[in-house]
């Protein structure tokens, strides 16, 4: 997936209100930017990390600077990472499309953002055949990495993850077909695995939906100033 252009580098100073985030560019002006990410963004916002900001000379926006990307200094050395939450759906869309995810290969249709299950939810990706089950599809972002190699997801709480976990086991096990697609943002990482320490409860319930059914998939990415592209499946790491 292309980024939006033109982009202009600096360095992170604070991260504020969830949503915005001062920024030191490197022609020496600062400014403020909306931040794409309500989430805890753990190991993401050391000050000083390098950012990336996309600039829009939209006049109804209040802030034209975007963060979309962040330079950490990793468990396993510099990588670029991706932050804006908006982009899994779309990526995950192109992963299949390009067969990088095989086991999810086949379907003829796809539909986004369909409502169903008991808790009144709306499914990220539904792929659609008639000549097979359709597959009910949950997509995460996943930014966090604290060991080397290791992908992790949540980076905080999230009864809303634990939510959807409990409607795809819902599906499963009543016969249907669902998955979850973990998808990083981030280079450096070859395995995933669910984040226990930091959300208990998450990982009761992914535990649940495994055992029910529920197919677990995650992509790496590659990240770069001018695009991300989610093109590689790495192994899910069971407890």
């Amino acid at each position: 997936m292309k980024l939006p252009q033109p982009m202009v580098r600096g360095r992170l100073i604070r991260r504020y209100k969830r949503f915005l985030a001062d920024v030191a560019l490197d022609d020496g002006t600062q400014v403020t930017a909306s931040t794409p990410n309500t989430g805890s963004m753990l190991g993401l916002l050391d000050e000083g990390n390098p950012v990336w900001l996309s600039v829009s000379d939209d006049p109804k926006r209040k802030y034209p600077h975007r963060w979309e990307l962040v330079e950490v200094n990793g468990p396993a050395g510099t990588a670029l990472v991706g932050l804006n939450t908006a982009l899994p759906n779309r990526l995950a869309e192109e992963a299949l499309a390009a067969g990088v995810i095989p086991e999810l290969g086949g379907y003829g249709g796809l539909r986004r953002e369909v409502k169903y299950g008991a808790e009144n939810s709306r499914i990220d990706l539904l792929l659609t055949d008639g000549a097979k089950p359709d597959a009910f599809i949950e997509v995460k972002n996943v930014t966090l990495s604290r060991s080397p190699g290791v992908a992790e997801f949540p980076d905080a709480v999230t009864a809303r993850g634990a939510k959807h976990l409990r409607e795809l086991a819902r599906i499963a096990a009543d016969g249907g077909r669902a998955a979850m697609i973990y998808l990083a943002q981030r280079p450096d990482v070859e395995v995933f695995e669910v984040a226990a320490d930091i959300d208990p409860a998450y990982m009761k319930e992914w535990l649940a939906a495994r055992a029910a059914g529920v197919e677990m998939y995650a992509l790496a990415s590659a990240v770069s100033p001018a695009e991300v592209i989610a093109n590689r499946p790495i192994p899910v790491r069971t407890p």
